[in-house]
């Protein structure tokens, strides 16, 4: 995928365009460097965490430190830290690559992201030359380890109700507080922390676990992710120097969120990687258990249940890298040469914020749903700790919560799009709604086609009726949000699978299934939705000629997924595996 400046793609833009028209990076695109660096993460994840996987849940710190500086000398701490500061400053593509493999162990996945995104980021883009030159190349090996302290109590979803302080005194800040539900407190060498200047500015500073008056309380029993480190980070006249303040006074909120974004698009890539781990020892399993003579593979309801797993593994795909070949474009327009190059690579994360919270909720949801299809798959065994399905059903319920819950993301969707299409160079929301419906051949563009004019109609409608005031509805927000989800998902696996089949990709006609399949289901939805959202908009003599005119837009042929199923299914059974992943 390559744009000229003029065809850059804007965040939220892909409602706007005809169905399938814009240039998608898909998983296939990737480069034989990416790959061979995905295979090296694949191989230290095989050899060096999946063996010590009952180890690692037992909470050994030490070990996680180890398999961390393991990482470290592979170079798969520093991918996305410049070169300059001892990482390989590569690209984002790369990063998803091997987070999909490091995705296959909940808990030291949770222990690396912290460390590698959202520890490390904030002093990639927000630090000065002495804090990179001092922090970076240590948490590119692994020699220091970091974490990430934001949440505290009172304020989950409302970070900016933060209530943590930092006065400056004698050269020197002094910061009282404490900070909630912090991931590698119980080992991080250093600590990016958010405070208020006097009360009032939200800041950052970069805390030494050595600095006077950091401590941190018990481990936190949990849910699930066991054998990663969550504690308490408490703060009682905690002493560092005045040049440990990141990014500037008043800067915290820039940081926090422009971070938390990154997180987004992280921890959509990373359920796909974890599903596929599901999806390969439960196919094992059906594969071996026999019920009624016939292997459980050979029953229909759970051919269902191993197809849609596959079905949300290739649409996460899509979806992850059709953002992130985006993202890669804006960002390979800026330079670390540059005196703004770290500003100036966050504004480019910025233009893609909607798509970072539909990662973060899509892929979290469908994690889930295929963590629940395992242990019903498993039957009895699926509720026992002796096999894996219990594990990851209580591993992948935080994804939800993680870097804010999926509610507060919907809301962000939702209101980051109507926001684009307002004001003079805004999204042409009205336009598009109105435009004659000019439907495609093919059956699968023609079924995005027919969700975008749907949905289209009536967020135009909700947008000129309520304007900003929508979102004092939530559930009407939500309803919005849940179109763009369905519909930038149905899209990116609509084009990926047609892109395959240009190709003559061996796997293409699985591509296609698995893409009509979500299609025709996610088109049923749509429907809903948009059904739904109109009854909070208007009643009555003018809902009824709203919903006719809905339904006025034709509806895509109906298609017998069982037999889809049934095919999707033999060819998992028949590779054992997730056959179209990258490595």
């Amino acid at each position: 995928m390559s744009l000229d400046e003029t065809q850059l793609v804007r965040g939220g833009s892909f409602m706007f365009h005809p169905a399938g028209s814009l240039p998608q990076f898909t998983v296939e695109d990737n480069s034989e460097d990416a790959l061979a660096i995905a295979e090296a993460a694949r191989d230290f994840v095989n050899g060096e965490i999946i063996p010590r996987d009952e180890e690692i849940d037992r909470l050994d710190l030490d070990l996680s430190r180890q398999l961390l500086r393991q990482a470290g000398e592979l170079g798969l701490l520093g991918i996305e830290i410049p070169e300059a500061y001892g990482g390989m400053d590569l690209d984002k593509k790369t990063a998803l690559l091997v987070l999909e493999e490091m995705a296959r162990q909940a808990s030291f996945s949770t222990s690396y992201c912290a460390h590698t995104s959202i520890g490390t980021l904030p002093i990639v883009y927000f630090g000065n030359h002495a804090q990179k030159s001092k922090y970076l190349p240590k948490l590119a090996t692994g020699e220091w380890v970091a974490a990430y302290a934001l949440t505290e109590a009172g304020s989950g979803s409302d970070a900016l109700g933060a209530k943590t302080t930092a006065v400056l005194k004698d050269s020197h800040w002094l910061l009282n507080g404490s900070k909630a539900w912090i991931t590698n407190a119980g080992f991080a060498d250093l600590f990016v922390v958010f405070a208020k200047i006097n009360g009032t500015h939200l800041s950052a500073f970069l805390i030494e676990k050595t600095d006077p008056g950091i401590s941190t309380g018990a481990e936190e029993k949990k849910l699930g992710i066991k054998g990663s480190s969550t504690r308490t980070v408490i703060l009682d006249n905690c002493r560092i120097p005045e040049d440990r303040l990141l990014g500037g006074k008043g800067k915290g909120a820039r940081i926090a969120f422009g971070i938390l974004n990154i997180g987004r698009f992280k921890l959509g890539a990373g359920s796909v990687g974890a599903g596929k781990r599901v999806l390969e020892y439960t196919l094992k399993y059906t594969g071996e258990r026999t019920q009624f003579g016939k292997p459980l593979n050979a029953f229909g309801l759970i051919q269902q249940k191993l197809a849609n797993m596959a079905v949300r593994i290739f649409v996460g795909e899509s979806m992850s890298f059709r953002t992130i070949g985006y993202l890669d474009e804006a960002l390979a327009r800026t330079s670390w040469e540059s005196e703004t190059g770290g500003a100036d690579k966050m504004k480019a994360i910025d233009e893609y914020a909607l798509e970072a919270s539909m990662s973060k909720v899509w892929g979290s949801e469908a994690l889930f749903a295929t963590a629940d299809d395992a242990v019903q798959t498993f039957g009895g065994a699926g509720f026992s700790t002796e096999y894996p399905a219990e594990k990851i059903y209580r591993d992948c319920r935080i994804n939800r919560i993680f870097e804010g819950t999926n509610e507060i993301n919907r809301l962000l969707i939702a209101g980051t799009f109507l926001k684009r299409c307002g004001g003079a160079d805004g999204l042409p929301l009205k336009e598009a709604a109105e435009a004659p419906l000019d439907l495609p051949a093919d059956p699968l563009l023609r079924t995005v086609a027919l969700a975008k004019a749907r949905a289209l109609r009536v967020i135009a409608l909700a947008q000129a009726d309520r304007g900003p005031r929508i979102l004092d509805n939530q559930e009407a927000a939500a309803r919005i949000s849940n179109l763009l989800l369905e519909i930038y998902a149905m899209e990116s696996a609509v084009v990926r699978a047609r892109a395959m089949s240009a190709t003559g990709h061996r796997w293409a006609a699985l591509a296609r299934d698995l893409a009509m399949v979500y299609a025709q289901e996610a088109w049923n939805r749509v429907q809903a939705e948009a059904r739904m959202l109109a009854a909070e908009l208007a009643s009555d003599a003018v809902l009824d000629t709203l919903v006719a005119d809905l339904l006025a837009m034709h509806a895509p042929a109906p298609v017998a997924l069982s037999s889809l199923r049934q095919s999707i299914a033999q060819s998992l059974v028949d590779q054992g595996r997730y056959p179209l992943s990258a490595v």
